[in-house]
C-alpha cells in the first residue's frame, strides 16, 4: 500500500536513540482528502519527516507546527483547507478540509504507552489507542471497539472529543495451489494491502519464475500454514481442486477463525468438501463460513477475473458486506 504506516515504530526509535520526535496523525477529513483518516507522519526535532498526511499538501505546515509543540510539550490540533489546485496536484479531482492531531513523544505521548503500542503491533495483535482531544486522557485498548477493528476505521466517537486509531495487523492472505487464477490474484491482492503467501508442494507449480518475488513454501499445506499462523486478520484461498492438499489447510483455517475462506470448484465439488468437513467433525456453523464456489458471481470466465471475483468477495466480507 502507499500509505506509511510504520509511524509508531519509526517514533519510538528516533524517541530511543535520544531525539526529539512528534507524531502527527490525521484525525478528521471532509471531502476528497488526500490521506485517510489515521494516516500518520512522523516529525523529527531536526526537521526530518518520514510518512505522509496529505501528500504533499500541507506537510511543510504540519512540520513548522510540529517543531514548536515539540518545544513547548505540547499537543496540537491543526485544521488545514487543500486547495482544488493543490488537490489536482497529488491526483485528486477537488479538494477538501483535514484535521491533524501532533503529539510530541515523551512529553504528551507516553514514551511507555508507545512502546507498548509498538509491541502489541510485532505480535500482530489489534490494539485501538484512544485519546480525548478536550482533556488528553489517553490509553491503549487490546479488546474495545470490535466494529472499528474490523472496519480498519478510525475516527472520532459521537461525542466528538475521542478519537480512535486503529492498529490491526496487515492483511495475510494464504494461497493454497500456484495455479494460474493464483499468478493474478497474487499482485492483485498485493495492491489491496495483502501480505500473500503462496503453499504448493508441487514445486513445477511453487516456482519463483511463476511468483517473482513471492513468498513460496513446498511444504504440505498444514505443515505450511502451522509455520505461518493464521488469525482474524488472514484469508486463506484454496485453489487445488485436489483434497489431499486443500483439507489440510481448510480444517486450520476453520480451527483459526481466518476472517475469509474461499475455496475453487463446482456446486457439486463443494457439496462433497461440506460431506468431508462434517466427517471431520466440523459444525454447519463453522462450515458456512467457507465460501463456495469461490468469488462474487460476476460471470468471471478465466483466471484473471476469477482473481477479481475473489478478491472483491474477500473485501466484502472484511467489510460486513457479505
Amino acid at each position: 500500500m502507499d500509505r506509511f504506516d510504520n509511524g509508531p515504530e519509526t517514533a519510538l526509535s528516533w524517541h530511543s536513540d535520544g531525539k526529539p520526535v512528534a507524531l502527527a496523525t490525521v484525525v478528521e477529513t471532509w471531502g476528497s482528502a488526500p490521506r485517510r483518516v489515521g494516516a500518520q507522519l512522523v516529525i523529527g526535532g531536526d526537521g526530518r519527516m518520514e510518512g505522509s498526511v496529505s501528500g504533499g499538501c500541507v506537510e511543510g505546515a504540519v512540520v513548522v507546527e510540529a517543531l514548536e509543540a515539540i518545544d513547548e510539550g505540547e499537543a496540537r490540533l491543526l485544521e488545514f483547507g487543500v486547495s482544488d489546485e493543490d488537490a489536482f496536484a497529488v491526483g485528486l479531482a477537488c479538494g477538501g478540509t483535514i484535521r491533524v492531531l501532533v503529539e510530541p513523544v515523551g512529553t504528551v505521548l507516553p514514551e511507555p504507552m508507545l512502546r507498548e503500542l509498538v509491541e502489541a503491533r510485532a505480535r500482530r495483535e489489534p490494539v485501538a489507542y484512544e485519546v480525548n482531544i478536550e482533556t488528553g486522557h489517553r490509553a491503549l485498548h487490546h479488546n474495545a471497539y470490535p466494529d472499528r477493528l474490523r472496519m480498519d476505521r478510525s475516527g472520532f466517537e459521537e461525542d466528538g472529543q475521542t478519537f480512535v486509531a486503529v492498529h490491526n495487523p496487515p492483511l495475510r492472505l494464504i494461497v493454497v495451489g500456484a495455479v494460474h487464477i493464483a499468478q493474478a490474484l497474487v499482485p492483485m491482492a498485493r495492491i489491496a494491502g495483502y501480505d500473500p503467501f503462496i503453499v504448493d508442494p508441487r514445486e513445477a507449480f511453487a516456482s519463483s519464475s511463476r511468483f517473482p518475488g513471492e513468498t513460496i513454501l513446498t511444504d504440505w499445506p498444514d505443515e505450511a500454514v502451522a509455520k505461518l499462523g493464521m488469525d482474524a486478520r488472514t484469508a486463506v484461498v484454496l485453489l487445488t481442486h485436489d483434497p489431499k492438499l486443500d483439507d489440510p489447510a481448510l480444517q486450520s483455517a476453520l480451527e483459526a477463525g481466518v476472517f475469509y475462506i474461499g475455496a475453487l470448484g463446482s456446486t457439486r465439488t463443494h457439496a462433497k468438501r461440506i460431506e468431508r468437513m462434517k466427517e471431520a467433525g466440523f459444525t454447519d456453523t463453522q462450515i458456512a463460513r467457507i465460501h463456495g464456489p469461490i468469488g462474487l458471481d460476476i460471470g468471471a470466465a478465466d483466471p484473471s477475473e476469477i482473481a477479481v471475483a475473489i478478491l472483491a468477495q474477500m473485501t466484502a466480507v472484511l467489510r460486513g458486506k457479505a
